[in-house]
């Protein structure tokens, strides 16, 4: 009996796949290390939507910052410039990265010195009311662009 009742869910999580609770997955998330006394620092993550509809980022909340907004760098008068964002858009059965140069996520005036290796907790917030939260760990960031200076935000 209880081979059939394990036989059976395995059968009904092939047909409607991952949980409409589980359709937003978070991987690699971190924080980045900035000195003591920088009021700016940035999070980057992989959003994964196993659901099969679109699922839009629209805001992010944290108790580490006052501010937290998510950003792009774009390519403007021959310039990268850093631009805030309104929403991410994460196409169904596919993933967007969040990740230095490129879409991001902003803590604007931190509330205290960061420490590698501590864990930041931040909560995104999608357009249908779903909340994720996510627990991402204060890490060193290695970029493959320049370091953007995060004082010149252009809205």
């Amino acid at each position: 009996m209880t081979k059939t009742i394990s036989v059976l869910l395995a059968v009904l999580a092939g047909i409607f796949g991952v949980p409409a609770w589980a359709q937003m997955q978070v991987h690699d998330p971190m924080v980045r290390m900035v000195p003591p006394g920088q009021p700016i620092s940035a999070a980057f993550m992989i959003l994964h939507n196993h659901g099969m509809e679109e699922k839009i980022l629209v805001k992010v909340h944290s108790d580490l910052a006052s501010a937290v907004e998510l950003h792009n760098h774009i390519m403007a008068d021959g310039m990268m410039k850093m631009r805030r964002i309104d929403s991410v858009v994460i196409p169904g059965h596919s993933q967007v990265e969040l990740k230095p140069g490129g879409l991001h996520i902003m803590l604007i005036g931190l509330s205290r010195n960061l420490q590698v290796g501590e864990q930041v907790s931040i909560e995104l917030e999608f357009a249908d009311s779903e909340r994720l939260a996510v627990t991402a760990p204060v890490q060193m960031v290695k970029e493959r662009h320049s370091q953007s200076d995060h004082t010149k935000h252009t809205d």
